[in-house]
Order: C-alpha cells, then sequence, then structure tokens
C-alpha cells in the first residue's frame, strides 16, 4: 500500500495528466518520438495554443521535457522507463477492456 505522501503525489500527478485524451494523445506521440510543437499540434490537429497549454501541464506533471535546439524547443518523454511505464499501462487496459463482461448485461442491456 502508498502511504508515502510523495509516491501519492506522483500517482495523482500521472493520473492529472492521463486524465484528459490530448494529453494522452501527446504522451502517445512522444513515446514514438521526440517532437517539436508544431509539428505535434499538425499531426494531432489541435491548435498550437491548446496544445502550449497541454504541453505546459505535462511539464508541471513531469512527465516531458523541453530540449532546446537552435532557435526551437524540442518536446520528449522524462525517459525511457516513462515510455516502458506507458506501453505497460496501455497493454494492461487493453486487456481488462477486452475481459471487462458485465454479468447485468443480458437482462439490463448494458456494457
Amino acid at each position: 500500500m502508498l502511504t508515502a505522501a510523495s509516491d501519492i503525489d506522483v500517482l495523482a500527478r500521472f493520473g492529472r495528466a492521463l486524465a484528459d485524451p490530448i494529453r494522452c494523445r501527446i504522451l502517445l506521440a512522444l513515446r514514438q518520438a521526440p517532437a517539436y510543437p508544431a509539428d505535434l499540434a499538425d499531426a494531432l490537429g489541435i491548435s498550437r495554443t491548446r496544445l502550449s497549454n497541454h504541453l505546459a501541464c505535462l511539464r508541471d506533471c513531469g512527465l516531458v521535457l523541453t530540449v532546446p535546439d537552435g532557435r526551437r524547443t524540442r518536446y520528449e518523454l522524462a525517459g525511457q522507463r516513462l515510455g516502458h511505464a506507458l506501453d505497460h499501462l496501455l497493454a494492461a487496459v487493453i486487456a481488462v477492456e477486452s475481459d471487462r463482461t458485465c454479468p447485468d448485461a443480458a437482462t439490463e442491456g448494458c456494457c
């Protein structure tokens, strides 16, 4: 069981980052390769202003880093382990989703 405040804070920051679909898309894109904001905005089909707000959140959560590249700034995941964690989390969620059955589906029409 997590009891250390720092452990709980880390998980809460990670959860906050994953709570928004756009931030999830950004993390998954950066899992593939570092990218520049303009390229990310184009790839995700969102405005640069909106992307900037989400990148700021991800930076504040400690999940992405900025890397100066001349006059531009490149974004990347904060570490290789984060990419692996996203892979494992995605696999776990997909496994749970595919195994999910609702005992009331036949009678209640749910799920």
